[in-house]
Order: C-alpha cells, then structure tokens, then sequence
C-alpha cells in the first residue's frame, strides 16, 4: 500500500469496521448484472465456484468480516492485511479466527506455500498499489498460492491514472483520499501470463465476466475472477 493509505487505515480502523460489519458500504449500485446487488453475492459465488473450501483474504482489512463469515460458514480461511491495527481490531472482534489472519503487505512476497488455497479473494487492495508492484509481485503471489483450478476474485477501482475523491463516512469532515485506477484489460492480461483464464457467465442468472458497480462515493469498480489452470 501507499503509506498515506496506510496511515488513513491506521487511524479509521474501527470505523472502517463497523460500516465493513454493518454492510452499509456493501451494496453496490448501476451494477452491470441483476444478480450483483453487494459483497455478499461475491462470497456466495466465489465458494461455489471454487474446488475446494480453503481460503485466503487478501487485504482482509479492518476487522477481517469475510474471514470470520467463511469460518462461520464452515470454509477455512486465512486473512492478511498490510496494517496491524485492522489485524489487531480483527483479533479482538473475532478471537475465534485469531490464529488465522496476520500482517503482510502485498508488496512483499506472501507467506504460503504454492498452491496452498483453492480460493482467494483481494478486494479493494490493489488501487493502494503502484501498478508495477500489482504486475509484478502482488499477482505473481496471488496465483502462485493458488492451487491448480483455484479461483482469485479481483475488486478495483477501474480507469486510468489516479484520482482523488471526497470521502465523507469517517467523521464530520470529508477525507480526500487518492486511490490508483486500473485498466480491466491489461489486469486480465497479466492473469493470463501467469496461468489463469477469466471465468465467464454461464446463463442469465450466475455471475461471471468482466463485472462493474458503483459504490457510495461513488466510484466505479471492476470485479471479476480468474481461474488457474490446472498444469
């Protein structure tokens, strides 16, 4: 991450973590597919398109939500996240899964074996990243602890360059915060170099492809996954 990313999360974590666990913040808006309403619709997905039921949160963040739901739900999973204070508020919401999230940050390589998850999910993360950092580590490790036929669920702030917006949900004065955008494309073209293969929509009403929503900012975002290949 950016440090000044780091620094904003370091100082909102707990509100971070009450809108994360409310869902307020969660549901998505001018979404390219009917059946694309909220986070929630992506977890659901992602499980069931995945061959196993080990899982890693990449970019867990403020109190590490997803990890416990999917413990919750009888999944194993795993959570990183690049600032200690979202672990230690994670830890101390959710002491059941303490022993399963840590800090590491995504610029660095990740620490698990190959093909240790048939899942993992990095949401929201990679526009704190440079883009060469992106192509060339954060990628690079996602998929190398993907197993063969895991899926990688990839949520970004889609576009070009980087922007700055108006943040108006932590405290009574907005938060100018700059994040770096993505081209939906070019992502897809590195995936493809390192194994993976777009996982398409398969009738009207199952999720898949190149998939975008607003968010309450709002700001348009790209979600899509990618599964690797099994050689």
């Amino acid at each position: 991450m950016k440090f000044d990313s780091l620094d904003f999360y370091q100082k909102h974590a707990r509100r971070y973590s009450d809108l994360s666990h409310e869902f307020t913040h969660s549901v998505y808006t001018d979404s390219s597919q009917p059946g694309l309403t909220g986070d929630m619709d992506l977890l659901k997905r992602i499980v069931k398109l995945a061959p196993g039921r080990r899982g890693l949160d990449a970019g867990c963040g403020a109190g590490a939500r997803d990890v416990h739901l999917l413990n919750s739900w009888g999944y194993e999973a795993y959570g990183v996240d690049a600032v200690d204070q979202n672990v230690s508020l994670a830890k101390g919401l959710h002491p059941e899964i303490a022993d399963l999230i840590q800090v590491a940050d995504l610029r660095e390589p990740l620490p698990f074996d190959d093909a240790s998850f048939d899942f993992v999910t990095c949401n929201a993360v990679i526009q704190h990243l440079a883009p060469e950092t992106t192509e060339q580590t954060t990628l690079p490790e996602l998929t190398r602890v993907l197993a063969p036929d895991g899926v990688l669920q990839l949520m970004f702030k889609v576009g070009f360059g980087v922007v700055t917006v108006e943040d108006n949900a932590y405290g009574s004065q907005s938060v100018a915060r700059t994040f770096q955008l993505y081209s939906e494309h070019r992502l897809l073209e590195v995936l493809k170099e390192l194994g993976c293969t777009l996982v398409d929509a398969r009738g009207t009403e199952e999720l898949g492809g190149l998939m975008y929503f607003n968010d309450i900012k709002p700001m348009r975002y790209c979600v899509f996954w990618v599964r690797k290949g099994s050689s």
